[in-house]
């Protein structure tokens, strides 16, 4: 993020075109970083969705903001960003390409799902990004409806990371035998730690101490390296091999009482299952017949073998009478009774073969002409329930399937395109009677993602009367209904889908790139990628001054021409071109904006007691410039000198850091508070 200058008075004001919902929760979400915000919409609306949203807007202009003379007033030559959400996508298009004529610097972030002309508008356009506000919250809704310890759950630069929230019991192996920072390696991160699950300090890291001992009750919230699961069958698959004895004792396990119940059902139900019943009777038939025919053969024959009389048996069946009595000679002299008894076995088979090849017959036609894939059934317990099929619930079925969930989607639409997400069982009709059919009393979870409110409203109650215990998870837009709803149904998750977008909209406006987002205990964390350049208020800074400065935790670091470092250490120090990705809150956006590294401050010094060896004193000078930044010769001198103070302030994380490593060293230090008077022994 640059660094503002005097002769650059417009970087603090920014335009927003359209006050539906979305521009609205947009405003609110710029407001957070202290900037001016002009507004723009084409008719005064009679009631905001927000209240005391005129207090927060600078100015307010009435008309088409694709009107020239409208963005001159609204001064967009001073304007660092155009947020374009209005409703219409048309109109956002040509909105930003008036913008771009009347200002080439200005940042255009506008709402559109047009992909492919979204990638051409950023092409001629530059500084431009597009974003769907109905999608960028379908990962929460989908991780929501999981009802797992898994917050978030993204991949880049090609590694897959997850955020992972839990609550540590007696016999878990960190509980009463590791530290806080133990815990921080090259594939996981900490970011919140509490004694009480529901209360989670989500508007900042780094709220632990490190040298905590990790205690049963204990609820983290963490960023790992992981890999996606793989399919519920090849797990399956590989116990099996793996361990066949677990195998033949879940066998043995089979409820054949369930069985029997289901096999009377089926039968009870004639009307639903008449040509199903019909089939299996003239399967059962043929192969009774089948068998008294070889039996009968073979103890009248016993010369010839049990798989002679088997094929005489089944020739018959196949209407061969007259091949075996007709015109071809049987070796065997054949009784009159027996040749009876095989014509009415050719006769009987005829008729119950000629049965089962209509009924193949049937089903193939079928097959073939039918329009669209059979759908899976649906299932019968802790699947999920999604509510709504438009674009948000398309993107929550088609992610909850990458994690091997099972689901069910229902909707109104009786005109839903079948070819849309075949593989996903499917209700269609009043939810009603769907709620019934969606087996929701056994359901784990039921996501509802109509696009309205009081749909989702009556659905959310109906849900949770039929399953209190399921984990709900609601789609607003309202932020009075989602607040109130939240009071209502208190173990539900609300999501403002157009709130949790404004803060992506919010963050792209400053120049940033928005990777992901996720939520933690109703707080949106942004995952923002950042590119160093030689103004940049982060360059030149170590790593650790950027965490603890700003509050955000950096997940990858990549200098130009080097692979990229997941978890990346915090003794790097960022240059121009080097580009990282962070995970922070809308507060540390803003810090980062304002260059003001204030979150935590830099009030503690390590005082170096003692080196145990020469070696001690060469790695310890080492050590204490790669952690604290201070010059090696500064380092050198202070080793050659102990006992000294290190003068350089520093963060309580990373002083306490450089201690431990030191200690790895062999050198005796700790930590000292600063205080107005400086030590007279610090250098």
């Amino acid at each position: 993020m640059q660094e503002p200058t005097n002769s650059e008075e417009f970087l603090d004001q920014f335009l927003v075109c359209g006050l539906g919902t979305l521009g609205q929760h947009c405003v609110v979400a710029l407001k957070k970083f202290d900037v001016s915000v002009i507004a723009i919409d084409k008719q005064q609306p009679q009631d905001w969705e927000i209240p005391n949203i005129c207090d927060l807007w600078d100015n307010l202009l009435i008309g088409d903001c694709r009107q020239t003379s409208i963005l001159e007033q609204a001064k967009i030559q001073q304007c660092r960003a155009a947020i374009i959400v209005t409703g219409n996508e048309q109109v956002n298009a040509e909105t930003a390409l008036v913008v771009r004529k009347l200002n080439p610097q200005t940042r255009l972030v506008i709402r559109s799902d047009k992909q492919n002309l979204n990638e051409l508008l950023s092409e001629h356009l530059g500084n431009f990004i597009a974003f769907e506000p109905t999608e960028l919250p379908a990962s929460s809704f989908a991780l929501a409806a999981l009802g797992t310890e898994t917050l978030g759950f993204f991949n880049i630069e090609g590694e897959w990371l997850r955020v992972v929230k839990r609550t540590l019991l007696p016999d878990d192996p960190w509980s009463y035998r590791r530290l806080l920072h133990e815990l921080n390696t090259h594939t996981r991160k900490i970011l919140y730690i509490t004694s009480d699950s529901t209360i989670l300090p989500t508007d900042s890291f780094y709220q632990w101490e490190p040298d905590t001992r990790i205690n049963a009750g204990d609820t983290i919230v963490y960023i790992e390296a992981t890999k996606p699961s793989a399919p519920t069958s090849e797990k399956l698959g590989r116990n099996i091999l793996l361990n066949p004895w677990k195998f033949f004792r879940r066998l043995k396990r089979f409820k054949w009482l369930t069985l029997k119940q289901q096999i009377t059902e089926f039968w009870r139900k004639s009307d639903e299952n008449r040509l199903k019943q019909i089939w299996i009777s003239c399967l059962v038939i043929v192969g009774f017949l089948l068998l008294v025919g070889t039996i009968l053969y073979q103890l009248n024959y016993p010369k010839i073998s049990l798989v002679d009389s088997f094929f005489v048996s089944a020739i018959l069946l196949l209407g061969g009478f007259s091949d075996l009595f007709g015109g071809f000679n049987f070796e065997l002299p054949v009784s009159v009774w027996l040749r009876f008894i095989s014509l009415g076995i050719a006769i009987a088979g005829t008729v119950l073969v000629g049965i089962l090849y209509s009924f193949l017959t049937e089903r193939l036609l079928t097959a073939k002409f039918q329009l669209s894939k059979r759908r899976p059934p649906i299932p019968q317990k802790d699947h999920v329930v999604v509510v709504g099929l438009g674009r948000v619930g398309q993107r929550v079925v088609a992610l909850l399937q990458e994690y091997k969930q099972p689901l069910v989607g229902m909707t109104l639409n009786k005109d839903f395109d079948m070819a849309i997400l075949p593989e996903m069982p499917l209700i269609v009709g009043s939810f009603n009677e769907s709620l019934a059919k969606a087996n929701l009393n056994t359901a784990k979870s039921v996501v509802v993602v109509t696009n309205e409110e009081m749909l989702n409203l009556e659905i959310s109650l109906m849900a949770y009367s039929a399953n209190p215990k399921s984990h709900l998870v609601i789609r607003t837009t309202g932020q009075g209904l989602s607040e109130n709803l939240a009071g209502l149904l208190p173990t539900a998750q609300v999501l403002s889908a157009y709130a949790v977008a404004a803060e992506a909209f919010a963050g792209a406006a400053f120049g940033e790139k928005i990777i992901n987002l996720f939520r933690v205990n109703q707080k949106t964390i942004l995952i923002t990628e950042y590119q160093i350049e030689a103004n940049d208020t982060l360059n030149g800074l170590l790593l650790s001054e950027i965490a603890y400065g700003y509050g955000v935790v950096p997940i990858l670091y990549r200098k130009e021409h080097e692979d990229p470092k997941l978890m990346p250490s915090e003794d790097l120090r960022v240059t121009e071109g080097d580009r990282m990705m962070v995970l922070a809150t809308s507060n540390g956006l803003r810090r980062i904006e304002q260059g003001r590294r204030n979150f935590m401050l830099k009030s503690w010094r390590v005082h170096i007691v003692r080196a145990l060896t020469e070696e001690a004193v060469f790695e310890g000078a080492n050590v204490m410039t790669r952690i604290s930044g201070c010059s090696l010769t500064m380092a050198r001198n202070l080793m050659n000198n102990l006992p000294r103070t290190l003068h350089s302030p520093l963060y309580k994380h990373q002083a306490q850091r450089l201690v431990r490593e030191l200690s790895r060293s062999q050198v005796m230090a700790h930590l000292v508070a600063m205080t107005a008077q400086e030590d007279t022994d610090s250098i």
